[in-house]
């Protein structure tokens, strides 16, 4: 096909017609949406106050920006699941690359972790840390729900850059082996910047979950999102308008998070 044939109006007028198309749909999703909530507010004689709702998050009092709860609990979960996003990945690299070592030892070590982190519930995990490691090591609540995450999500970033590490051609190893390089020369300068570029996405969706496990920290009496959502809805009974600004919350963390992720993905791609 010609370069004038593929600029003809006709695919412009598809190209068109598709997003009429996925517009329409996406207006009826919400139309269903705002129908199934209204109706099942009547059936249960809800009273939406929607508008007591944002002073929880903040307010301004005499020209004095107040924090409120929700927007104390978010800096929590911000501040946990950052040192998260930090210590995970480099766990589960170091996981992956003990995995895939030539030492029995080492291999057995990374894989009773992987796979004891990732065959019991996160919540278990979380309540060993919190209330066995956390008075024999002298560890703050915080500092041991920080951990138990970064161990959790690190399980499965350690098998996803096994996987990308893997994924790579021999032919790499070998052009490597070739320039002299040591194992670890050749990881560093040659495998891992490849690998690291294809494990990107998976890696990006294991910083959601990262996000979204963080909730559970609510259960040590963190005073995270979650635990001031808890708070604020036993003392004010605005059940479904907190718990929605907290969901609208954990929405904007993780699709910021997702949009950050994809232009490091487009801008490595480039490169």
């Amino acid at each position: 096909m010609s370069d004038a044939a593929s600029c003809s109006p006709a695919p412009a007028r598809l190209k068109a017609f598709r997003l009429f198309l996925d517009g329409a749909k996406f207006l009826l999703l919400l139309t269903a949406l705002a129908w199934l909530l209204g109706r099942g507010s009547e059936m249960l004689g809800y009273n939406w106050q929607w508008y007591q709702a944002p002073r929880h998050l903040a307010q301004f009092q005499d020209g004095r920006f107040i924090p409120g709860p929700l927007l104390g609990g978010l800096l929590v979960t911000l501040r946990i699941t950052g040192q998260g996003l930090v210590l995970a990945p480099c766990l589960g690299l170091a996981a992956a690359l003990l995995l895939l070592s030539d030492s029995p030892v080492g291999r057995f070590l990374a894989r009773s972790y992987v796979e004891l982190i990732r065959n019991t519930p996160l919540l278990i995990q979380l309540f060993f840390a919190a209330f066995v490691m956390a008075p024999l090591l002298d560890l703050e609540a915080e500092t041991a729900a920080v951990l138990s995450l970064s161990l959790f999500e690190g399980a499965y970033a350690a098998e996803i850059i096994r996987a990308g590490i893997t994924s790579i051609d021999r032919g790499q190893w070998e052009a490597a082996e070739s320039f002299g390089l040591t194992t670890w020369q050749a990881y560093r300068h040659v495998i891992l910047p490849q690998a690291l570029r294809r494990v990107l996405p998976p890696l990006a969706g294991q910083a959601v979950s990262l996000v979204k496990d963080s909730a559970l920290v609510s259960t040590i009496a963190i005073h995270d999102l979650t635990m001031e959502g808890q708070i604020i809805v036993s003392r004010t009974f605005l059940a479904f308008e907190i718990w929605f600004a907290v969901a609208g919350l954990y929405l904007a963390v993780t699709f910021l998070l997702s949009f950050l992720v994809n232009r490091l993905d487009k801008r490595l791609r480039l490169v």
